[in-house]
């Protein structure tokens, strides 16, 4: 029964999600071509503000829970695992005081409206995947601006979004770059989890009534230990409170 609701009420979900997406591209070329950047960072909040709303349609709740008062006295790592796109629109609403931008995959720079637009023109940055070199490259140049403007950058540490909603091993490589290339930084680390839940059919029809939960961690200093051992504590930090993970590495 719960399935075959679920079908008329995706199909309400994703015309407005939609007409949302649709709706906002316009305003944010407005927005960054005639009023610049922090009018555009205004345009994208707001979006992600409805996109929030467009959930609520399937009954989704959120429950973002962060106890921790972050300044913008320096740039922030913030350090998630990933379950799905929907990971996204909850940290870009309750973080946006921090500027949060994203380390994203080249595909999703075209095509997409409002959220190709904000990936190529908000800050954040394009990585092709199979070319490391270009990848570590724009991911060094991002930092640069980081530094430069003391904004954050979200890195799902995992690599890929987890579909059954079981963590992988955090992958290195990026996590490396971004403590080196921002010394001065401050690790913020956040655990998601439900989200997963609603594509787990696969994305039509859309789970309903799916209790998300991000959680943000007590930050810490990029300066408070070396890299490899910063690695190894932000990940055991965010995987914390996943049972399966710490009964699979027994």
């Amino acid at each position: 029964m719960r399935k075959i609701i679920a079908y008329p009420v995706t199909i309400l979900y994703y015309l407005l999600f939609g007409f949302t997406l649709v709706f906002f591209h316009p305003i944010q070329w407005i927005c960054l071509r005639v009023f610049g950047y922090h009018a555009h960072k205004k345009s994208v909040d707001v979006l992600n503000f409805f996109l929030l709303r467009c959930l609520n349609v399937l009954g989704t709740r959120f429950h973002f829970e962060n106890p921790h008062k972050i300044s913008l006295d320096q740039p922030c790592i913030i350090v998630a695992n990933h379950q799905g796109t929907y990971d996204i629109p909850p940290i870009i609403w309750y973080l946006r005081h921090l500027h949060p931008k994203f380390i994203s995959k080249k595909e999703l720079g075209k095509g997409i409206p409002s959220i190709s637009f904000n990936l190529k023109y908000g800050g954040s940055v394009l990585i092709d995947r199979k070319d490391k070199v270009q990848a570590v490259q724009a991911i060094k140049d991002l930092t640069t601006y980081l530094n430069k403007h003391n904004r954050s950058v979200v890195i799902f540490a995992e690599g890929t979004r987890s579909r059954d909603g079981v963590p992988m091993r955090f992958a290195t490589a990026g996590l490396k770059t971004l403590f080196e290339a921002m010394p001065t930084a401050l690790i913020v680390p956040v655990t998601i989890n439900n989200s997963w839940k609603l594509n787990k059919w696969g994305g039509f029809p859309m789970d309903i009534g799916v209790r998300m939960h991000h959680k943000v961690h007590e930050p810490f200093l990029v300066s408070s230990a070396p890299v490899e051992t910063l690695i190894s504590n932000v990940e055991s930090v965010v995987l914390q409170d996943f049972t399966e993970i710490r009964e699979r590495r027994k």
